[in-house]
């Protein structure tokens, strides 16, 4: 989750030149400014009122999708990988546009760039950010901002992959362990401290991902301790053997390894039996992650324009000339970043 240097995809010639903060509506600078997304709109509501039986055109939805550019949140269920929900709302964006399709691969190149900052497992859920277009290009800054979560860890169980879902490797009492003695040792992982990364991780060795190499069942170093910021941490609830924690971390902190440090700090051990992330930089669970049924192409458009002011200055769309098209086929692309400096993947699909 520490700063990444990302791999993008050249940006196309449809992506938007102008800033996602609109000017005060009815100005001449408002009009002038009016950004490929507004005409895309106006071009929806155009085709929705002439069409025979007031259906959108798909053409339409097309180009306001291609219109997008910017920073949002989905929330995440538990289940799915990072990247593998990435793709299931690419999917169900190209398919309501109606996109590939003849209609469009006899066009000039159009290309829909859509990516992830900050990686989240399989068995946690949450906030993920979320971005299109040349939003692309904003979440390396993203992936250093703060996070905050909720965990429950288990004491007296040790895995091999420091959460619930791994094999269970060893075990040690827990009964006399008081919520005074959980509370008393917070400290110790509060402020910027040294930790070392899970085996299971997306960390690479020679290029391949540590838990892929776990999972093949390769002998594997654990990387060394590496600085890492904890902002605060504090105990919400405890009801042996489960305790609930209340955590905001910088970039590179890993909460599986914090509740297996936690657990051999109170002389037994303990995993991650459920986590869940409640804030990325200025996205939060409750306000603006987007459920998948509103994994609509409106419905992302309108909170593309809401998160536009959270956003920092300095992670602010500016503006780029657009840039020449080839005649080539529609691509759909999407760029994954993982969790550590350098370790960034990029996916393409056709």
């Amino acid at each position: 989750m520490a700063a990444t240097e990302a791999a993008v995809v050249p940006s196309s010639s449809l992506e938007t030149d102008t800033a996602l903060v609109p000017e005060t509506a009815g100005t001449p600078a408002a009009t002038a400014a009016t950004s490929p997304a507004t005409a895309a709109a106006a071009a929806v509501t155009a085709a929705a009122r002439t069409g025979p039986d007031a259906r959108v055109s798909k053409a339409a939805l097309a180009t306001k999708l291609l219109s997008l550019s910017g920073v949002f949140a989905v929330h995440k269920p538990k289940g799915p990988t990072s990247a593998e929900l990435l793709n299931r709302l690419k999917e169900k964006l190209l398919a309501e546009a109606g996109m590939p399709s003849p209609e469009w691969t006899k066009r000039k190149k159009q290309t829909l760039k859509i990516g992830h900052g900050g990686t989240l497992d399989s068995a946690a859920r949450g906030v993920l950010v979320v971005g299109i277009g040349r939003g692309t290009k904003m979440l390396t800054g993203m992936l250093s901002g703060s996070k905050r979560y909720i965990a429950i860890g288990e004491l007296g169980k040790a895995t091999d992959t420091l959460d619930s879902t791994g094999k269970v490797t060893e075990e040690k009492p827990y009964d006399k362990i008081t919520q005074e003695d959980i509370e008393g040792i917070l400290q110790k992982f509060t402020g910027n401290i040294m930790q070392v990364p899970p085996l299971y991780s997306a960390l690479k060795k020679d290029g391949q991902r540590l838990s892929t190499l776990m999972k093949r069942g390769e002998v594997v170093e654990a990387k060394p301790a590496r600085p890492v910021t904890v902002y605060s941490l504090s105990l919400q609830k405890f009801q042996p053997p489960f305790f609930t924690l209340d955590v905001e971390c910088g970039g590179g902190f890993y909460i599986r390894s914090l509740v297996s440090d936690i657990g051999k700090e109170l002389s037994s051990c303990a995993n991650v039996l459920e986590l869940t992330r409640t804030k990325q930089g200025p996205f939060t669970l409750e306000e603006h992650a987007l459920p998948e049924d509103k994994w609509t192409i409106d419905d992302i458009a309108q909170s593309l324009e809401h998160c536009s002011s959270l956003l920092p200055a300095e992670l602010a769309l500016k503006k780029s000339k657009p840039e020449e098209s080839n005649e080539q086929v529609l691509s759909c692309e999407y760029i994954t970043l993982s969790e550590t400096k350098g370790e960034d993947d990029v996916i393409k699909t056709y």
